[in-house]
This record gives structure tokens, C-alpha cells and sequence, in this order.
């Protein structure tokens, strides 16, 4: 189930005050498979375990939340930076 409308019209990066919007098909596929690989870490330098189901992502595309059982975890340590995929 999708992040509630009025909720994504008020949720801001913690880190750089931008808006966020949902990860579209294409850029979670893309994130999913950078995961898979094994080489993405969160911002805070830990070790990424688990594919997304859902995400967020910044106006500008360089920081990406993920979302758990419809709740978006805006922590900026548990964020991922997309510098870590060509091309995102």
C-alpha cells in the first residue's frame, strides 16, 4: 500500500529539506539490483542486507529512504546515497 497523499505533501529530507517522492519502478529495480550486487552501504557506512520494497527519493535523486509496512524510515544514517549507482 502507497505512502498516504498527504503525508508524502509534508515529509521533507531531514538532511537537505527537500521534498520526496516515490521511487518509480525503474529507480527501485535499479537500487534493488546495486543491492543485490553487494556494494551499497548506507550513508552511516553499514552494509545493506534486504532489497526495498518501497522508497523514497529526494527531489534532486542523491538520498534515498526506504519505506517498512507503509512507514517511510527518514533517518539520515539509514539513508542511501545513489552516488553508489551509475546512472541513477
Amino acid at each position: 500500500m502507497p505512502v498516504d497523499r498527504k503525508l508524502l505533501d509534508i515529509l521533507r529530507c531531514p538532511v537537505t529539506k527537500q521534498p520526496v517522492f516515490p521511487l518509480t519502478g525503474q529507480q527501485l529495480a535499479v537500487i534493488n539490483q546495486a543491492i543485490a550486487t553487494g556494494n551499497m552501504v548506507h550513508a552511516d557506512g553499514s552494509a545493506i542486507d534486504n532489497p526495498l520494497e518501497e522508497g523514497l527519493v529526494t527531489e534532486n535523486k542523491n538520498r534515498v529512504y526506504r519505506i517498512e509496512k507503509d512507514i517511510p524510515v527518514m533517518l539520515e544514517d539509514e539513508s542511501i546515497l545513489t552516488d553508489q549507482v551509475e546512472g541513477f
